[in-house]
């Protein structure tokens, strides 16, 4: 990893191509779009406000009642690095990841990608929506987002509601 002053250096020449806050900007526009979207479309859900990050991570949260009830929630989270979107389960806080992620761990569930552990872990489960995405259709990818995550949502609810009886 180069020196700090070095990276500033190469940061600044990306930013005075113009390209990198085009980009941002774009792809900022699009995850409120995606986010309002969700609370346009699921009404019932509490739709969080959108977290920019570091430009390791961007993302928001949503809480479907069942899962409300649970202290646990959705967030879609896009990833720069690998340049993908995922779709995390997770508590509101860390007591909560814990105690899910102890049941999802011991359980054997292999249906989506349970976390190793909850150190440093903002998920206790993760699931790939769309890698690489094409934002050349945002209407068809909104779409696919919005299906996968659907899906996610219904088979962890089916997995907490058959561990509870």
């Amino acid at each position: 990893m180069p020196p700090f002053h070095e990276s500033i250096r190469e940061y600044k020449k990306q930013l005075e191509k113009g390209e990198i806050q085009k980009a941002y900007r774009g792809l900022m526009g699009y995850i409120m779009d995606l986010r309002t979207h969700f609370k346009n479309t699921c009404p019932d859900y509490f739709v969080s406000g959108l977290y920019q990050g570091y430009m390791d991570m961007s993302y928001f949260s949503f809480s479907p009642r069942p899962f409300k009830q649970r202290n646990l929630k959705i967030a879609i989270v896009f990833l720069h690095e690998t340049f993908r979107f995922e779709v995390w389960l997770a508590g509101y806080n860390k007591q909560v990841q814990a105690e899910y992620w102890k049941l999802f761990h011991e359980s054997g569930w292999k249906n989506y990608r349970v976390v190793p552990t909850t150190k440093g872990a903002d998920s206790i489960v993760e699931h790939v929506l769309a890698d690489n995405p094409d934002f050349s259709n945002p209407d068809a990818l909104t779409q696919q987002l919005e299906r996968e995550c659907l899906v996610f949502i219904r088979d962890v609810e089916s997995f907490l509601t058959a561990q509870e009886n």
